[in-house]
């Protein structure tokens, strides 16, 4: 595909985004940035955080983790499943019957302004760094196709991201997101469904789908293999109540509806729709990986994540024709820039309001919230244009690491909360919530010599927040006691 026809298709997409972005947000105030005014109806929340759950990395990587992996993600995404029905039914009653417009506010009610503010700091660094990461494969597909021939530095496409992403989400916040959000879902779920349709009419079929090794689905046989159904389980369910009930970029468009019983609808529907559509991505993936092979196209050597842009949009090499119709390329385009900026705008938006909240304590200032917003978006261009620079993978999966890390002591400090009734020395809590990452980082890197072999995966968020509960644990007081 030409760079012109991507960058004409780019700017139909947001043409379109822009005026639904318009009339979702033109009438907002703060509380509708924050909160959606509480008018969000359940079934919009649905969809659209099906949207913002699946980033322009899931868009890509999916599909191209079935050539090493199966379908082995399936068995966390039925962690996910469970993850979700302990949010709707534990977390969503607790956060609408104290009100929160910030989910981190509950620490500060619980233990005190210390451990609020080392809550709020950890999403702050976790949201940005991953917000940021997921921003970057966007611009480096960007830069690929459509700036870098047309002779477009880095710093540029860096910026016209982010600021795309700035002002969908400048006047309305989450009511906008949601909205937006809807749309980006629906070309997403549409874009992936077609795809399957055309690599269908290509030739290839679902002949040998069950006997293939590409479409195993659970693995019981090694308790140290990365892809052992426990692990994958197990870690789905943690890393949903983690990184979607105790993230305010998730929770914040679920806190805009009614009432928590449609926030619980809410979150259940989407639950289900999400096994439906990370299917979607898995089938697609099996299907290029079996139209390469039939065709005779060498993927060799290439990157699980380059294999779906590299069919969409490439041309055989042989032939000097594209792979697939031209529709192929352009329904990628619109799925990949529709997940990527669907997850950057809820991004964007809860790290605006948890600086603005948690950490200034402002709430009421629509100026201070303008500025907060403009500031995080400066600041994301920013990481993403240092990203860049350093352009390593092994960079960018440490930055992925010490992302999913922060979410350890989050995990643990709500668990502690919820499932005690003791009191701590709130001064202490940022040593536990430092040590937490430090101490698992350690265990992690010396597991396979300490524990015959053992090797962590995902699990490692579990021993985070276990290492965090403890240490909060160690700093516990008697209830009646004021002093820290």
């Amino acid at each position: 595909m030409s760079p012109i026809v991507i960058l004409l298709t780019i700017a139909a997409y947001f043409a379109v985004l822009f005026l639904v972005s318009w009339l979702a947000g033109r009438n907002a105030d703060n509380a509708g940035f924050f909160s959606g005014n509480r008018q969000s109806h359940w079934v919009l929340v649905m969809f659209s955080t099906i949207g913002a759950a699946i980033s322009g990395v899931t868009f890509v990587s999916v599909p191209g983790m079935v050539q090493g992996a199966g379908f082995s993600y399936m068995q966390m995404v039925l962690g996910f499943t469970v993850g979700q029905i302990i949010v709707a039914y534990v977390l969503i009653p607790m956060y609408y019957r104290m009100n929160l417009t910030s989910i981190y506010q509950y620490l500060e009610s619980r233990f005190g302004i210390t451990t609020y503010r080392t809550g709020a700091w950890f999403f702050f660094v976790s949201k940005m760094l991953g917000a940021s990461v997921r921003l970057f494969v966007v611009g480096s597909v960007l830069q690929l196709l459509v700036f870098g021939p047309l002779g477009v530095p880095f710093w540029v496409n860096a910026l016209f991201t982010v600021a795309i992403v700035y002002l969908c989400t400048f006047k309305g916040g989450v009511r906008s997101v949601i909205w937006t959000d809807l749309l980006k879902t629906l070309c997403l779920v549409l874009s992936v469904v077609l795809c399957i349709v055309c690599v269908l009419r290509s030739g290839v079929s679902f002949d040998g789908f069950g006997a293939s090794e590409m479409s195993k689905t659970f693995f019981f046989d090694d308790a140290n293999d990365g892809k052992f159904f426990w692990k994958q389980f197990l870690a789905g369910i943690f890393l949903v109540i983690a990184t979607t009930g105790l993230d305010q970029d998730l929770m914040q468009r679920t806190l805009s509806c009614k009432n928590y019983k449609d926030a619980q609808k809410n979150m259940i529907s989407g639950a289900v729709m999400q096994i439906f559509v990370i299917f979607l991505f898995l089938v697609l993936g099996w299907l290029l990986y079996t139209y390469a092979a039939q065709t005779g196209i060498s993927l060799e050597g290439m990157k699980g994540d380059d294999v779906f842009p590299y069919l969409a949009t490439g041309k055989n090499p042989a032939t000097g024709s594209m792979f697939f119709p031209m529709i192929v390329g352009i329904l990628f385009i619109v799925g990949f820039i529709a997940s990527a900026y669907s997850a950057a705008g809820s991004a964007l938006t809860a790290l605006t309001t948890s600086f603005t909240i948690d950490i200034l304590g402002q709430q009421k200032t629509v100026r201070t919230r303008q500025l907060v917003h403009a500031g995080m978006a400066v600041l994301m261009a920013v990481c993403i244009y240092v990203i860049w620079l350093l352009n390593d993978d092994s960079v960018i999966q440490t930055v992925y690491k010490v992302a999913s890390y922060t979410y350890g002591p989050l995990l643990g400090m709500f668990c502690f909360g919820m499932f005690t009734r003791l009191r701590v020395r709130d001064r202490w809590i940022p040593l536990v919530a430092v040590l937490a990452p430090v101490l698992t980082w350690i265990i992690d890197a010396n597991s396979a010599a300490w524990f015959a072999g053992y090797q962590f995966s995902h699990e490692r968020l579990l021993l985070n927040a276990l290492l965090a509960f403890l240490g909060m644990l160690c700093l516990a007081r008697p209830a009646a006691k004021d002093g820290q």
